[in-house]
């Protein structure tokens, strides 16, 4: 798991760009619920008024609230007021501005204010209440008057009340509110304590819309027009919501870019440094990573961790902040429902937890099926001509089904559960949205919540569990993802057995060439017997060197030892009298012309792999090399020519062909030493000595080795080292070697008649006396 973090954080300073992106689009995401209430809340249940303390006011309305306002209590309202007679057709008291900017100040108006103005609206309604509780003051004062006043009196005109010329007011004119002018002060203070606790047990939702519905009918009163209002506000706050939502589009697509740029920087950068690894592995890496292994660890593998890290940039990193906001956002819009939200994170980790479970050990074998499919695959598509010499088509059919079978069978259950996961969540999002609504109508009928804070909280809610279920996503996403980047990982970290050295050497400038064998043994790692033991010998320029052995006999590991595909165990080996593990192994390689036993061609044409090694060389050193290696016989009738295209791996040309293209890619690079791995076994026997003649003439101040099965490829060798279970059981040239190595004489034997032995022989025997008297 921490590897794919690794990789991650690597692009640390785009993943902070994002993770702020991030947090723009969730205030985004968080904000749109907000306005989704006051749309509701506000602009139609409210008329589009926001205001719990009315900023403009009738001076009678106002005259009617400061009925039901301590003494102490209707300075401080009558201070925050102006009078403006000129704005409206009323005599109008005004807030000031000072005051409406002051939070703390209009919050206390708030809370002076707030029952005197239920009080009010509820006794301007003219409901039954206010009228029975307007009848029992009348009576209560006409009583009280009665026993007031002497007999024969008049009882119309009640003491303190406004007086007309011709005009008697009796008290079944009067309303509520003169009446309660009537009132002594101390009584009607009495009163207002009686209702204010009779109010106290409201909720503060209904207290808050009554203060908004008294301000809405304050406005009204002065005239304003509340429609307009009402439009203003619901265009001015679905502006907002849009500005918000484009703003979250923008974030969202910056955010997809840069979680892309990263995914497919860390893929390449993964790929890069898997090839790069892999081209240095020695041939040891090699036997314990498979190719087919490697080939997925470098796609199939990386293209999960790329995946994932595009994933986890958009979704894991999002969900906690989103998820996080939500829970902020819900506990200020109604916490006694937070109970839900809880419930369904504990049902969704139990459902996250089940599937881990369940899922995580098929994960673990997935990748290695694949593994094992492209190896058959490739096996498979690579064999094809002997599969089909030997009938046996039917066989690897059916091997190939039960790879295939095998990795769909885990395939299909890791996506069933996957399939499971979906409708699981959306049981349970659908079920607590059910439950809000439930919950939620409850609390509007008793008055604790509006019918926008309960659609917020559902909204809230759906983006927290949305947030997990993401999370959740990923969760089947990591395991994996985790599996891929520990087997990249295990590439990456892999130790190569052959190293540069720290203080490393150089070759003579004028060196010739020389090779030598220093009691060298080697055993292949894990082995327990060497392959090779003891070996000793010199090869020289302007000589040939020969290997010969039976199968198995350890010729082809000795010539891997020179370019150091491998270490030797034990002894030197030394070039111009350096030790080669002291040098460089680019510097080492670019002194040996290296042909392997299977001739290996790369896809382009004829001239890019002959130039394969002297990339910079001209067209006549190319023409040369192909004479040599005996190459222009087939490439002159081709219309192209050197031009001519070279398919994959070499498939569109012949064994021979691809031998000679080898050779001559070898010659081309002009080394000092040649490396010959029984690289004329797919030659005629003309063409092998026609060649080996050219060669002879152009190697003439070169080293050459040249490992064969074939005796008359290396008759004139001037050195010929036997092999024989990988020890040395002969060397000298062929004449020597026919009288004192039994071996040899027994590998001669069985190719060549006797006649071809003598003859050979009187060749030798004149070359050498060529060579004194010369």
């Amino acid at each position: 798991m921490k590897n794919l973090f690794k990789y991650a954080a690597s692009y640390w300073k785009a993943m902070i760009a994002i993770v702020l992106i991030l947090v723009v689009q969730a205030y985004c995401d968080l904000s749109l619920p907000a306005y989704t209430s006051d749309i509701v809340n506000v602009g139609i249940q409210q008329g589009g008024i926001e205001d719990e303390v009315p900023r403009q006011i009738a001076t009678e309305e106002m005259e009617k609230l400061l009925l039901f306002v301590s003494e102490d209590d209707q300075q401080t309202v009558m201070d925050a007021y102006t009078e403006d007679n000129t704005s409206y057709k009323k005599e109008t008291y005004v807030l000031k501005d000072s005051v409406a900017e002051e939070e703390n100040t209009m919050e206390n108006l708030k809370d002076i204010l707030q029952i005197p103005m239920m009080m009010t609206s509820g006794i301007e309604s003219g409901s039954d209440t206010t009228k029975q509780m307007e009848d029992k003051l009348k009576e209560q004062m006409s009583q009280g008057m009665a026993q007031s006043m002497p007999q024969g009196a008049d009882q119309t005109m009640p003491e303190g009340m406004p007086q007309g010329e011709s005009q008697a007011v009796s008290l079944d004119d009067m309303s509520m509110f003169d009446l309660l002018k009537m009132l002594p002060a101390e009584q009607r203070a009495t009163m207002v304590e009686k209702i204010e606790e009779q109010m106290s047990e409201m909720p503060d939702t209904i207290l808050d819309q009554a203060a908004v519905s008294f301000c809405r009918s304050a406005y009204k009163d002065l005239g304003m027009d509340m429609d307009q209002t009402q439009i203003h506000y619901l265009l001015k706050t679905g502006g907002q919501m849009a500005a918000l939502a484009l703003l979250g589009m923008v974030a969202s697509i910056m955010v997809a870019f840069l979680a892309s740029r990263v995914g497919a920087s860390a893929g390449r950068d993964l790929r890069s440094g898997v090839f790069h690894k892999v081209v240095g592995f020695s041939n040891n890496e090699f036997n314990h990573f498979s190719t087919a292994s490697l080939i997925t660890r470098s796609t199939n593998d990386i293209q999960q961790i790329q995946m994932l890290i595009v994933m986890l940039l958009r979704m894991v990193l999002y969900a906690p902040i989103l998820a996080i906001g939500g829970v902020l956002q819900v506990m200020k819009t109604n916490v006694s429902m937070s109970w839900i939200i809880g419930l369904a994170v504990i049902i969704i980790a139990f459902v996250v937890l089940l599937l881990f479970l369940v899922v995580m050990p098929k994960f673990k074998v997935l990748q290695n099926l694949v593994d094992k499919l492209n190896l058959v695959t490739r096996e498979i598509l690579t064999g094809l001509p002997v599969i089909r010499a030997f009938s046996t088509e039917k066989h690897e059919e059916e091997r190939f089904d039960d790879a295939n079978r095998t990795l769909t069978k885990t395939n299909l259950f890791v996506n069933r559960a996957m399939t499971f996961m979906m409708p699981v969540m959306m049981l349970v999002m659908n079920g607590v949205s059910v439950l809000i609504v439930w919950t939620g109508a409850h609390g509007i009928s008793d008055g604790q919540m509006q019918v926008g804070d309960m659609m917020a909280f559902i909204q809230y809610t759906m983006q927290i569990i949305m947030g997990f279920l993401m999370l959740c996503m990923i969760s089947i996403m990591l395991p994996r993802a985790a599996v891929a980047a520990d087997r990249v990982e295990e590439v990456l970290k892999s130790e190569t057995m052959i190293h540069d050295p720290k203080q490393e050497k150089h070759f003579p400038e004028d060196g010739k060439g020389v090779l030598t064998f220093d009691h060298v043994s080697f055993r292949y790692p894990g082995a327990d017997e060497d392959v090779l033991e003891d070996i000793t010998f010199t090869a020289k320029p302007g000589e040939t060197t020969a290997i010969i052995g039976s199968t198995g006999s350890g010729k082809s590991t000795l010539v891997n030892l020179i370019p150091r595909f491998y270490d030797v165990t034990s002894g030197d080996i030394t070039l111009d009298g350096v030790d080669i593990r002291e040098v460089k192994q680019h510097e080492l390689r670019e002194k040996l012309g290296y042909v392997p036993q299977k001739g290996v061609l790369f896809s382009g044409d004829i001239a890019s792999n002959i130039m394969f090694g002297n990339s910079h060389g001209s067209d006549d050193e190319m023409i040369e090399a192909a004479e040599i290696a005996q190459a222009t016989e087939f490439i002159d009738t081709k219309p192209e020519k050197y031009k001519s295209p070279i398919s994959q791996g070499g498939s569109n040309v012949s064994g021979g062909q691809k031998q000679r293209l080898s050779i001559a890619r070898a010659i081309a690079k002009h080394p000092q030493v040649f490396i010959f791995d029984d690289s004329f076994s797919a030659l005629d026997y003309k063409t092998d000595v026609t060649l080996r003649r050219a060669l002879a003439e152009k190697t003439s101040g070169s080293t050459v080795l040249i490992v064969a099965q074939r005796i008359s490829t290396i008759l004139h060798a001037e050195q010929i080292i036997v092999l024989d279970e990988g020890k040395v059981a002969g060397k000298g040239t062929h004449a020597e070697l026919l009288k004192n190595c039994p071996v040899y004489r027994e590998i001669a034997e069985s190719q060549l008649s006797r006649k071809e032995l003598e003859a050979a022989l009187n060749e030798q025997t004149d070359r050498k006396e060529d060579q004194i008297h010369g």
